[in-house]
C-alpha cells in the first residue's frame, strides 16, 4: 500500500515515537514487516516506527495487514501487539492502557486484560477497583480462553435447581452446560436439594447486637460466654500446643483433626504467596466451589463447638 495513504493512529505510547528506534530500524538490511492498519480510517494501529523507517529508506510502498473493528477494539489490539513484540511499552503506558481497556471492555476478566497489557492480574484488579464506580455492573466476565464465566454462581445455581427438578435424569455436564456453571457446582446443588437445603449457599451473617444491652449484667453472666479470639499472633503456636496434647494424639479421631488443622495451617501460611495466582483459569470455578464447600464445613464445625463450649460453661457455672 502507498505510504502516502496512511495516517498516524492512536498509540498507547504516551511519549510518542522513539527517533533512535526508527533510525535503527532504517539501518537494518531486511524487509520491513507488515504494519497493522484500520481499514475504515487508514490509520496505523501498530507499526508507526516501521512506517517512519520505510520513509527514511525512501520507500513509497509498505506491506500492511488490514484490521476491521471498532476504535476500542483497535486500541486493544494495538496494546496487545506492542506488548508482545517491538519496542516495549513503559510500565506507566501499560497501566494507562489497562485502565482504558477496563473502561471499554469491562466484560474482560482481570487475567485477560493483564495478558493484553503486559501486567499482573493483581495490578489490573487494583486499577479496576479505582474506576469501579464508573463501570457498568456485570454478572459475568470473559476469560483469557474466550469463555464467559459468571461473577456470582447464584443465578446459575437457581437455574440448575430448576433443571434438576424438570429433568432429574439429566447428567451433571448437561445441567452445567444449560445453567452456565461447573459440573461440580451442579453436584453441590443436587446434594443440597436432596438434603432439603436451598440451592444457594447463604453467606454467613454476623449476629446482631441487642439494641439495649442489659446494664446490670453480673460477673456470672459474663463467665457463661466463651472467650473469643484467644489465638496468638502466630496461629502455628496454638497448633503446636494441640499437637502436644496426648488426649488428641492418642485417638484416631484426634489424629485426623490434627492432620486437617496442619493442612489448614499450611494454606494460611501460603496465603501471602498468592494462592489465587496459582489456580489456572480453567480450574477457577471448581476451586472456588471446593473452597466454599470446605469453608461451610469448617463453619458448621465451629458452630457445633461453639454450642458445646457454651453448654459446658453454663453447666460448670450452674454446678
Amino acid at each position: 500500500m502507498s505510504i502516502e495513504l496512511l495516517l498516524p493512529g492512536e498509540s498507547p505510547r504516551s511519549e510518542g515515537l522513539d527517533e533512535e528506534h526508527i533510525a535503527r530500524l532504517a539501518e537494518i538490511d531486511a524487509p520491513i514487516p507488515a504494519i497493522l492498519v484500520d481499514r475504515r480510517t487508514m490509520r496505523v494501529i501498530d507499526g508507526m516506527h516501521r512506517l517512519m523507517a520505510a520513509r527514511l529508506r525512501g520507500h513509497e510502498l509498505i506491506q500492511v495487514e488490514l484490521f476491521d473493528g471498532t476504535p476500542e477494539e483497535a486500541f486493544l489490539r494495538a496494546v496487545e501487539v506492542n506488548v508482545s513484540h517491538g519496542l516495549p511499552l513503559t510500565l506507566a503506558d501499560r497501566r494507562a492502557a489497562a485502565g482504558r481497556i477496563i473502561a471499554s471492555h469491562p466484560q474482560m476478566s482481570d487475567r485477560a486484560i493483564a495478558r493484553a497489557a503486559g501486567l499482573g492480574a493483581k495490578a489490573v484488579a487494583t486499577i479496576r477497583r479505582r474506576v469501579a464506580d464508573a463501570l457498568p455492573q456485570l454478572s459475568a466476565r470473559i476469560g483469557r480462553d474466550g469463555k464467559t464465566r459468571p461473577l456470582s454462581s447464584v443465578d446459575g445455581r437457581l437455574r440448575a435447581a430448576e433443571l434438576i427438578a424438570e429433568r432429574p435424569e439429566a447428567s451433571l455436564r448437561e445441567v452445567a452446560r444449560l445453567a452456565g456453571i461447573s459440573p461440580a457446582t451442579v453436584s453441590d446443588v443436587r446434594k443440597r436439594l436432596e438434603s432439603g437445603l436451598a440451592p444457594v449457599v447463604e453467606p454467613a451473617r454476623a449476629p446482631e447486637a441487642p439494641a439495649d444491652p442489659p446494664a446490670a449484667a453480673d460477673a456470672g453472666d459474663r463467665r457463661i460466654e466463651p472467650k473469643r479470639n484467644q489465638l496468638p499472633a502466630d496461629p502455628a503456636a496454638a497448633l503446636e500446643k494441640l499437637l502436644r496434647d496426648p488426649s488428641l494424639r492418642h485417638k484416631e479421631g484426634g489424629r485426623q483433626l490434627l492432620r486437617l488443622l496442619q493442612q489448614q495451617n499450611a494454606v494460611a501460611t501460603r496465603a501471602g504467596e498468592d494462592l489465587v495466582e496459582a489456580v489456572p483459569s480453567h480450574c477457577g470455578s471448581l476451586v472456588l466451589d471446593l473452597a466454599r464447600y470446605y469453608a461451610d464445613t469448617w463453619a458448621d464445625l465451629a458452630k457445633q463447638l461453639d454450642e458445646r463450649v457454651r453448654h459446658e460453661n453454663r453447666r460448670g457455672f450452674d454446678g
